[in-house]
């Protein structure tokens, strides 16, 4: 009976144990869903006071440790033995020494060529994390940089500093074949060629085939006219073929995503583009001071896109 009451109370005495352990182990935040445990805290507080403050600073290590960890998993960089070899040796060069001699160097300083390795591969790493966190925590509206824009356009305009800032301007007419099931590439192009071909002749004019074959209904109704526009306002291969076409010529056929054209540049002029320069100009100016803020904390830029919740610190 002794017995039995002995291991009654050994029994007790390891559950009361189980359930202080249990008490103690409470989850105090979570991160993305991940929970954060108060024994975590109490290691990431190392040598400092267990005080309130310390904890909740322990626990923003934590956080941001985790932040950085799943940002590195998440952009998936991959670094090259290539690459750390290429800047082990402009290492080697800026302090004046041979490959071999920055080897003995490393291994004197008891780092080790492996560990040195693994050093460059975390920095390269860490920078392109950190980059790539700058970069998404940019966030520009057009209202935001148009207002900028006007400020110092009338800054400039006020005290007598505004400079005209001129571009080409093209007046272009182009005529727009579609492809479908029945037309095909080959026979896009080839029907082009042939309209082109007749123009060039004297057989039709570009306006009047505009009007009969252009699937650009509204330019082709008005004789294929474009307007004057600057070329950034087209498509990328439409802008080449505009900056590549003299004056007065026809281009060859060319393909974008909308189908077929063929175009011709029938003026040029300078167009003002004051306005748009300082639009530009407020655009980097948003951007760059966006990118400073960021970076002089950039693991802060971790947390507005992360889901995190203190239960308890």
């Amino acid at each position: 009976m002794k017995n039995k009451w002995i291991k009654l109370l050994l029994l007790a005495g390891c559950l009361s144990v189980a359930a202080t352990s249990f008490a103690v182990e409470k989850v105090v935040a979570t991160v993305n869903g991940t929970p954060i445990l108060n024994s975590q805290v109490s290691k990431a507080l190392g040598k400092r006071t267990n005080t309130p403050a310390n904890r909740a600073a322990a626990l923003d290590d934590i956080i941001d440790d985790m932040l950085v960890q799943k940002a590195i998993a998440d952009a998936k960089i991959s670094v090259s033995q290539q690459q750390i070899q290429q800047i082990m040796h402009q290492i080697a060069d800026q302090n004046g020494l041979t490959y071999g001699q920055f080897l003995d160097a490393l291994d004197y300083q008891g780092i080790g060529e492996a560990k040195f390795r693994q050093q460059i591969a975390h920095q390269i790493i860490m920078g392109q994390v950190r980059n790539k966190a700058i970069s998404e925590s940019i966030s520009v509206s057009r209202e935001q940089v148009e207002q900028l824009a006007k400020q110092m356009y009338n800054d400039a305009k006020q005290k007598g500093t505004l400079k005209t800032v001129t571009a080409p301007e093209y007046l272009v007419n182009h005529i727009l074949i579609k492809t479908n099931p029945l037309l095909n590439d080959t026979q896009a192009k080839q029907q082009l060629t042939s309209l082109r071909a007749d123009i060039l002749a004297g057989k039709t004019s570009f306006a009047d085939a505009a009007k009969t074959y252009s699937k650009d209904y509204l330019s082709g109704a008005n004789g294929g006219s474009l307007g004057w526009n600057f070329p950034e306002v087209y498509e990328p291969q439409f802008q080449v073929m505009i900056k590549n076409t003299k004056k007065g010529a026809i281009s060859q056929p060319f393909k974008t995503k909308y189908g077929w054209h063929i175009l011709q540049v029938v003026d040029t002029r300078k167009g003002d583009r004051t306005k748009d320069s300082y639009m530009q100009k407020a655009y980097q100016q948003v951007v760059n001071q966006q990118a400073m803020e960021a970076s002089k904390d950039w693991v802060k830029t971790l947390r507005r896109s992360a889901d995190i919740k203190i239960l308890q610190k």
